[in-house]
């Protein structure tokens, strides 16, 4: 499915954003006014005191909103994304499909944000690690200075890589968590020059319009200011305020869609390397702790998936459910890897639950 499209139809979201964004610049107002309010009564100097104390109540009420209910939006559209993109059909009742999804994958807020912290640094250090951007804008030979930029908007765009990553956790879903994700970086590291390409060219689009939202914005709110004889500054950071509820809510779904799509479309056809997270690892220690929670989780898998068939099996047979004892099988072409347990095939070369080498 197009981005275009899939940003049409996934619009649900952006609406959930705009009324969640909303309400973090209704409460960042109130707090203004309240702080200013305050500092008023102790003159010039209480003035720069409410101020300052404003700023930093930014990053808080920004943290316990996005912390608590932005990450479910947020997740639930990249599940939602993940699915029509694979599939070409959009879930009904988009938003709740894609909330349901995200507790059944993230049973907690705490588990998405640690496995998206060690992808979004997995991401950035291997984009360090691997090369500059120049190694993909041959096209620009002896351009320093438009090389840079690139560099620029390269930066900016990493932070929609990293949810391409988490996207595959989704389209994985029969995997754990740390295992799609650990594979999802992956599918960025063999696709890097094709998708931050594609990602650098949306962010150039992107800037622009975040420029023009801010001056369209400013122009009518710092009127209104200006007609009030109040701060002209004032009037600044509310426009900022505003264009960042614009960009939250519509342009970052457009940008998600958009690299989305692209990563998708390789995701599908890409051959993961397994001997690629050994040199990974040594790239990147954010991807080694992600990969070493990958063998924690392959491990404690197979144990669980025991208990609960011992479990079943050690049930008092019913008069209407006949005792059953099960019987031990042994198949001769299976052979369990010597670091995470994984069950493979002795015709394998490397593990596909870790990517350990099978035979010395």
């Amino acid at each position: 499915m197009k981005a275009g499209v899939l940003f049409r139809k996934t619009l649900p979201f952006s609406l959930a954003k705009l009324v969640l964004g909303g309400a973090m610049v209704l409460i960042l107002g109130v707090l203004m006014a309240l702080f200013l309010g305050i500092g008023y009564l102790f003159g010039d100097g209480g003035l720069v005191v409410g101020f300052l104390l404003w700023c930093g109540s930014i990053g808080v009420v920004r943290f316990f909103v996005m912390h608590y209910l932005g990450y479910l939006v947020k997740a639930g559209h990249i599940s939602v994304i993940a699915e029509a993109a694979v599939t070409g059909k959009v879930p009904a009742n988009q938003v709740k499909y894609g909330i349901a999804k995200v507790k059944e994958r993230f049973p907690t807020a705490n588990i998405y944000f640690a496995v998206d912290k060690l992808v979004t640094g997995a991401v950035k250090q291997i984009q360090r690690g691997i090369g500059k951007v120049a190694d993909f804008l041959d096209f620009l030979p002896g351009m320093d200075k438009v090389a840079d930029l690139a560099k620029f908007f390269v930066e900016l765009s990493l932070g929609y890589i990293d949810e391409c990553c988490l996207g595959y956790t989704f389209y994985k879903s029969e995997q754990g968590a740390f295992e799609s994700a650990c594979d999802g970086v992956v599918v960025y590291a063999q696709n890097i020059k094709k998708l931050l390409g594609n990602a650098a060219k949306t962010m150039l689009k992107v800037v622009l319009a975040v420029v023009i939202t801010v001056i369209l914005i400013f122009i009518p709110v710092g009127l209104l200011f200006r007609a009030f004889a109040w701060s002209g500054l004032l009037a600044f950071l509310i426009a900022c305020l505003l264009t960042w509820v614009v960009k939250f809510a519509f342009l970052d779904s457009f940008i998600l869609c958009q690299t989305m799509a692209g990563y998708m479309e390789v995701a599908q056809t890409t051959e993961i390397t397994f001997d690629l997270y050994e040199k990974l690892c040594g790239l990147s220690g954010k991807f080694r702790e992600l990969f070493n929670k990958r063998k924690e989780e392959n491990a404690e898998m197979p144990a669980a998936a025991a208990e609960e068939s011992a479990q079943e099996y050690t049930q008092e047979p019913t008069d209407t459910q006949p005792e059953v004892v099960p019987q031990p099988s042994v198949r001769e072409d299976i052979m369990f890897c010597s670091q995470c347990g994984a069950k493979n095939s002795r015709s394998g070369t490397f593990c596909t639950a870790c990517g350990a080498k099978l035979h010395e």
